[in-house]
């Protein structure tokens, strides 16, 4: 079974705009640029405020699908090695129970405080994996029934569930989801985010395992027809939002939301899968690869050390060595954040020769 360079190119580029982002350069880049045309483009690199998609509002769908391309190849290798169901189901378990642990610890630790807190990542991927994996051996029209009724399931919980102050279905803080998050964390997020985007965000992952299985498969024109399942995702999920029935809002992972950032993942991967596995350009995807290989250390590491200690103590040295250098705040802000992301990068190359890879 080849492996899917496409796969690990687009994990690592992933990893790569989150390390970037975690060091501050697109805040910096967007606070240079705010006065001229440009800053629209910079603008792409924030979640949209609500209604609406940016393009990072794509990079957490796209790391639940490609946990589930990678779960295929997984899975299939298990099976010809001989695991039982069961084994492999043990496998799984532990590895959400970790990704469930170190999503609660990335949060758990406030100025205020302990915290417990439901929205990281890791933790909804936990719940989306375990799903995706109860259903991975079921024919592909069941698991296609399966993941419609996640999100008519999703449909029905923000629109029907009538609680009192809580029934506004695609209201900010006034949504059935703020209202389970109440009950789960005795809070809500204030930036609108909800626990149980797990529930609709779940067809990520399992989408991402039914076109694993079609690489592992081989069968006919793969590219075509992912190239039509994304056409598909693209004009459902847009057609809803613009007739009026349910808006593309990120932070609640609704089911247009859900669907067009589908189809965006699965054009991504296709037009990665055309230009590398099949006309075989594979210069330069070390850089990519180094950083992908060990996509869950370095997340931990960026969100954890980098953003309570490592990013400042890092910025005040740039900073304080570049100012005999260049007035400009901005640009020495930029330049610090580009020196965080290259010692993370610098980092990961170590481990990546050292053959040492964290994995759960």
């Amino acid at each position: 079974m080849k492996r899917l360079q496409s796969l690990d190119f687009m994990r690592g580029l992933i990893m790569v705009l989150l390390a970037l982002e975690s060091a501050g350069l697109f805040e910096h880049l967007l606070k240079a640029t705010q006065t001229s045309s440009i800053s629209s483009v910079f603008l792409q690199f924030f979640h949209h405020p609500w209604n609406g998609l940016h393009f990072w509002d794509l990079i957490q769908p796209g790391f639940m699908f490609m946990a589930g391309v990678a779960m295929a190849y997984s899975l299939h290798k298990q099976n010809e090695e001989g695991l039982t169901w069961m084994k492999s189901f043990v496998k799984v378990l532990k590895r959400c129970g970790w990704l469930f642990f170190w999503g609660v610890l990335d949060y758990a630790v406030r100025p205020k405080g302990l915290s417990f807190e439901l929205w990281d990542v890791l933790t909804q991927l936990s719940f989306t994996t375990l799903v995706a994996f109860l259903i991975f051996q079921w024919k592909a029209t069941y698991q296609i029934l399966f993941s419609i009724g996640l999100l008519l399931l999703t449909e029905c919980m923000y629109r029907f569930m009538q609680v009192p102050g809580f029934d506004q279905a695609f209201v900010d803080q006034h949504n059935f989801g703020n209202y389970v998050d109440t009950i789960l964390m005795n809070k809500t997020n204030d930036g609108g985010w909800v626990a149980i985007n797990c529930i609709p965000t779940s067809v990520h992952t399992i989408v991402g395992t039914m076109v694993g299985k079609l690489f592992i498969e081989g069968k006919g024109d793969i590219l075509k027809k992912l190239l039509l399942i994304a056409a598909a995702c693209l004009i459902i999920g847009y057609g809803i939002d613009l007739i009026g029935i349910t808006p593309i809002i990120k932070k609640i992972a609704t089911s247009s939301f859900t669907v067009v950032s589908l189809g965006w993942c699965i054009l991504g991967l296709s037009a990665c899968y055309w230009w590398i596995d099949t006309l075989k350009h594979k210069k330069y995807l070390l850089f990519f690869k180094v950083i992908g290989m060990n996509s869950l250390f370095i997340y931990l590491f960026f969100e954890i050390v980098g953003s309570r200690w490592f990013n400042e103590y890092m910025n005040q040295i740039s900073i304080g060595l570049l100012s005999f250098i260049s007035d400009s705040i901005v640009i020495n802000q930029i330049i610090a954040s580009l020196v965080i992301f290259s010692i993370e990068w610098g980092i990961c190359y170590y481990l990546y020769k050292k053959k040492i890879f964290f994995k759960l």
